[in-house]
């Protein structure tokens, strides 16, 4: 039964979590903070990341444009991200992907914006 707590399978036995838990100790030890991590912690942070990428994955897929192909895409990901107010803080890491030619366009426009601002100010001082 301890064996099953901590993810792993015996003689088919379900496993409690999918995720790899050696790859998720080394991510909260990264952290400065932490000198030590408990098993049972361990354990509950991968079921709650599980949990957690599940549910996003089910918003995305119901609002998304993939659903009449039957598939998830990463632009499905990245409009919940960025529509959805509980997953608002993903916004910055899952950006909706553009072509580098408008990404190059808006760049330009910026520059342009902040010339014409800088000849405005100079011109009122």
């Amino acid at each position: 039964m301890a064996d099953a707590a901590v993810g792993k399978d015996k003689c088919g036995e379900q496993r409690l979590v999918s995720l790899p838990l050696s790859r998720i100790r080394v991510i909260m030890k990264s952290s400065p903070e932490v000198s030590s991590i408990n098993q049972e912690a361990l354990v509950l942070t991968a079921k709650a990341t599980e949990l957690f990428v599940r549910h996003l994955a089910t918003s995305s897929y119901r609002h998304g444009s993939g659903r009449a192909k039957r598939a998830l895409t990463y632009s499905d990901v990245a409009s919940t991200a960025q529509e959805a107010e509980t997953f608002q803080f993903l916004a910055d890491i899952l950006p909706k992907k553009i072509l580098a030619s408008k990404y190059l366009k808006m760049l330009k426009e910026k520059r342009e914006e902040e010339e014409d601002q800088s000849q405005e100010e100079e011109a009122l001082s």
